[in-house]
């Protein structure tokens, strides 16, 4: 086997040599680095981690200032300070802020675009941390702050915030790009990945140019920047440019790759990926259109180890156990409300699709007329008139979703998974999406990657896009890739975004 890996190096060699003249090393003298930080499964901007602990350090600033306020004698507030208990309630002030700030969006560029719309949602964030801090006080009066030190604290804390973005906008700091990028090749899945970047400045990327397979530069690109050389000049251009990253999109490598100039980058330690991967990172999702076999097989991932499996499902039973005890008086609640609307019964059972795909009975609310499961499966489209007023609210804030706690209970589903699928829409999206299968591997969920990262799918292009996400989530399958996923549907379950 060591034999053959060499005979395929040395062809590789004399094939990139016979490309190319020889050359001397060059050293490149750049300081490679990333703009993401990988938190669990999930890679998040280093700009909103930046922001997020410049801010939470603001937030502690404000309440040691506000201690000095507060008891104007400086030895009282060093006092005060010096105990440890206040430290903590410090932090979990901070904490709450952070949650506050965290799901009016104001760590997510894309979601709050003008400068008017941050500062409005800022004031709003730290109106409803304050609400939630008065509401804590009021339930567990020992992790009580000193009088007054909340309300003053929130005064120098709200235009310090302000002032630290506006700032921080006005600098470009978080605007200029911190990596160069050079695509390899002129195939769709480098376009793609061009257009991903130019659609989020956030992720400070910046894509230099393309390099041309052909070599003559007359292949044409539907996308700024073009082409700014051959395959075969790869180590000047990237030398030239200053480019911090290499990715290859190649139609076809046999031939092609210039494999010796690449290794020479590579030892210099210049990053060189496949344009899929960087793709994955950037979007969260495994892009099946430039999807090859041979990526899937030698790529990580997909490991699912006995001892992941035993805790997702001891979590599963602990948290879907204290969940229906919590809930139970809200369930009661709207099952009144569609039984006053549409009449019995107020619980529907569907047949779905599970763990290795197995069929078993998923427990919703009824949200749509009775009758309606008769006919023909088929997608919710916007405004259906099956659905009923009743079954409109509780649908977009997920509410028809909490009798499936007990399917969890069951082991038939899990709080976290690829939501369960109608065998009907099964055998349909099997024909027309590759893989589709591997969504069976683990249990299906209450909520999911595909859920809080894209919307109600009611086509096929749009099940191809959710799927996406889901083979990305059955990749990465982790106690902290979960965890992510529960923060984030909270936040959309109480926004009520993408609910149908």
């Amino acid at each position: 086997m060591a034999t053959d890996q060499g005979a395929l190096w040395n062809r590789d060699m004399k094939q990139g040599t016979a490309q190319q003249p020889r050359e001397t090393f060059k050293l490149l003298n750049r300081s490679y680095g990333t703009t993401l930080v990988r938190i669990g499964a999930h890679h998040v901007p280093r700009r909103s981690l930046i922001l997020a602990a410049s801010e939470s350090f603001l937030i502690m600033l404000a309440l040691v200032v506000a201690t000095f306020f507060r008891f104007v004698n400086a030895s009282v507030a060093l006092d005060y300070l010096s105990h440890p208990t206040n430290w903590l309630r410090f932090g979990l002030v901070t904490a709450v802020c952070q949650l506050s700030l965290y799901y009016n969006d104001l760590y997510d560029n894309r979601a709050v675009g003008s400068r008017g719309l941050r500062l409005v949602r800022a004031f709003a964030a730290m109106g409803i941390a304050l609400l939630v801090l008065s509401l804590l006080y009021y339930w567990i009066p020992s992790i009580r702050l000193e009088r007054g030190i909340a309300l003053i604290a929130a005064a120098v804390a709200v235009p310090t915030l302000m002032g630290w973005r506006l700032s921080l906008d006005k600098s470009k700091v978080f605007s200029h790009p911190l990596e160069r990028i050079l695509v390899l090749g002129t195939g769709r899945s480098g376009i793609n990945l061009a257009a991903e970047i130019l659609r989020r400045p956030e992720l400070q990327y910046k894509v230099v140019g393309f390099l041309d397979e052909r070599g003559g530069g007359e292949t044409r690109l539907f996308v700024t920047p073009g082409i700014i050389g051959a395959v075969a000049e790869v180590d000047e251009v990237a030398a030239r440019e200053e480019i911090d990253r290499i990715v290859i999109s190649l139609g076809e490598r046999r031939g092609v790759m210039p494999i010796r100039q690449l290794a020479n980058l590579k030892l210099q330690g210049m990053p060189i990926e496949d344009c899929l991967s960087l793709y994955e990172r950037l979007t969260g999702r495994i892009s099946l259109e430039q999807l090859q076999p041979s990526w899937l097989i030698m790529g990580d991932g997909f490991r699912k180890s006995q001892v992941v499996r035993a805790a997702k499902r001891l979590n599963d039973i602990l948290f879907s156990t204290l969940a229906i005890i919590l809930a139970s008086p809200l369930m009661l609640a709207v099952a009144l409300a569609i039984l006053l609307e549409d009449g019995a019964p107020a619980i529907f059972r569907q047949e779905r699709v599970g763990l290795g795909g197995k069929s078993f009975k998923v427990i919703k609310f009824r949200s749509m007329r009775k009758g309606s499961e008769k006919a023909a499966p088929s997608w919710t489209a916007d405004g259906d008139p099956r659905i009923t007023r009743v079954g409109a609210f509780i649908r977009k804030y997920r509410l028809d979703e909490l009798p499936q706690l007990f399917n969890i209970l069951r082991g038939e589903m899990s709080v976290v998974g690829p939501r369960p699928e109608v065998p009907y829409f099964c055998e349909l999206l099997d024909k027309e999406i590759p893989f589709f299968n591997q969504r069976h591997s683990v249990r299906p969920g209450l909520t999911g990657w595909a859920q809080v990262k894209y919307q109600y799918g009611a086509t096929l292009e749009q099940a191809k896009t959710k799927f996406e996400y889901d083979l990305f989530y059955i990749k990465h399958l982790s106690f902290m890739f979960d965890l992510t996923i529960i923060l984030e549907t909270v936040k959309v379950v109480l926004t009520g975004r993408g609910g149908k």
